[in-house]
């Protein structure tokens, strides 16, 4: 173990998230300005899901503030796929419309890999369509959208200065949405890459070899101070609540990784909630923008 004088180095999500956001407003003025035209970002959200909500309405308030056009679709629970389905056509169709988010998971009755199946791969934004994904895991294909908390973790990697060529990286958890797609940017970026999982026997040892961990697994604080390597890059994707009595709201969130304990050990970390949270709407804003500017400046 470090000692205890030891403080990594705390990677600040928010600011450099406020960085990025303020390098797309500047491009989206430049666009409206040159092309008389802005990208624009159409948010579906079926039902009323209250973190679905809040995560629908900060993404449309972050699109006001950089100067994206959002295009606010609110459906019922009750909605059919066949109507939500028509619902993405019409937006794929619409020329001012550059990126199609449909807010996730959907309700019970709708198949959500048909509905994310029939986003147009221009206006995939998240970057879950197939075709992305499967271009992402060949080598020299290039998917022309990343999905936004992976693209986000490297950009934080990225920079902090952390290097990545050469390092020994683990990723703790393979959802689609976070661990399969951030291994397949690490190994883009010439990383070695261990994924660990819910059938890995002693996932500690791994981790333990690990010179950058992204921790995605979902699970609470399961990722001990004594799994870091000392020095070792930690990129914490989880949010978890836990019940907190000293809390207004009953609750406090943590990460996949016990902070306090990682802190004495990490060369650098991400805090949760601050880290990887704001970056992950920073660059769907950013896909958005890339999307449009693909359109415009053709």
């Amino acid at each position: 173990m470090a000692s205890q004088s030891h403080q990594a180095t705390v990677i600040d999500g928010k600011a450099i998230a406020q960085t990025i956001r303020s390098e797309i407003a500047d491009e989206v003025r430049h666009l409206s300005k040159k092309y008389g035209k802005v990208p624009g970002l159409a948010v579906v959200i079926v039902g009323a899901r209250k973190d679905s909500q809040s995560y629908v309405s900060m993404k449309r308030k972050a699109c006001q503030e950089v100067g994206i056009k959002s295009f606010d679709v609110d459906l019922p629970e009750q909605v059919s796929e066949a109507e939500l389905i028509s619902k993405v056509h019409e937006l794929n169709a619409n020329p001012d419309v550059h990126g199609i988010l449909v807010q996730l998971p959907l309700p019970k009755h709708i198949n959500e890999e048909k509905v994310l199946g029939e986003i147009s791969i221009e206006k995939d934004v998240d970057g879950f369509h197939p075709l992305n994904i499967g271009k992402l895991a060949m080598k020299g294909r290039e998917p022309l959208f990343l999905p936004c908390t992976p693209k986000g973790c490297l950009e934080l990697l990225t920079r902090s200065g952390i290097s990545i060529k050469g390092k020994k990286a683990v990723v703790v958890g393979r959802s689609n949405i976070v661990g399969l797609p951030v291994s397949l940017l690490l190994l883009k970026a010439d990383a070695t890459v261990t994924i660990v999982h819910s059938g890995t026997p002693d996932p500690e040892s791994l981790v333990r070899e690990a010179d950058i961990v992204i921790a995605a697994a979902g699970q609470a604080m399961m990722i001990k101070g004594s799994w870091i390597k000392p020095g070792a890059a930690v990129i914490d994707v989880g949010t978890n609540a836990v019940d907190d009595p000293s809390k207004k709201s009953g609750y406090r969130l943590v990460g996949d990784v016990d902070f306090q304990e990682a802190c004495n050990v990490a060369g650098w970390i991400t805090p949760v909630p601050g880290g990887v949270g704001p970056m992950t709407v920073a660059m769907l804003l950013k896909n958005t923008l890339d999307g449009a500017k693909r359109v415009i400046e053709q």
